[in-house]
């Protein structure tokens, strides 16, 4: 049985991460890949918080809900792509602090987008992720 190891890659040559993320993360032997869709801070119950750091909460707890179903962890997350309206960028640290408490200290590929908005208007953050295992 193969094991997958998810292992952060940064050059010496390459200027480092702006913030506490990888750059790159490699992935041997992997045999299971997990793709998310953007998830956005909907409940269960189709309420959405109108708070960001609410909304983002809600973001990560289904995520992780989504891992647990594939019978996965955050462990496994090796890429995240953020998108977060414009007019909320104020806000960016509590979405990375969001992120940096899921993946509990794990570093993994992460990239933030802004957007002007997304397909609802009370939506305020997006998260999409692949993981392997």
């Amino acid at each position: 049985m193969l094991v997958t190891m998810n292992r952060e890659i940064t050059p010496a040559s390459v200027a480092p991460p702006a913030a506490n993320y990888a750059l790159a993360v490699q992935s041997d032997g992997a045999q299971r890949w997990l793709h998310v869709s953007g998830i956005v801070g909907v409940r269960p119950d189709g309420s959405i918080p109108a708070d960001l750091s609410e909304q983002v909460a809600v973001v990560w707890s289904s995520l992780v809900a989504i891992l647990a179903e594939a019978q996965m962890t955050t462990g496994d997350v090796v890429s995240i792509t953020t998108y977060v309206v414009s007019q909320h960028l104020q806000s960016l640290p509590v979405v990375m602090a969001a992120r940096d408490r899921a993946l509990a200290g794990q570093r993994v590929a992460s990239t933030l987008v802004t957007v002007p908005a997304l397909a609802r208007p009370e939506w305020k953050v997006e998260i999409a992720l692949i993981a392997a295992q």
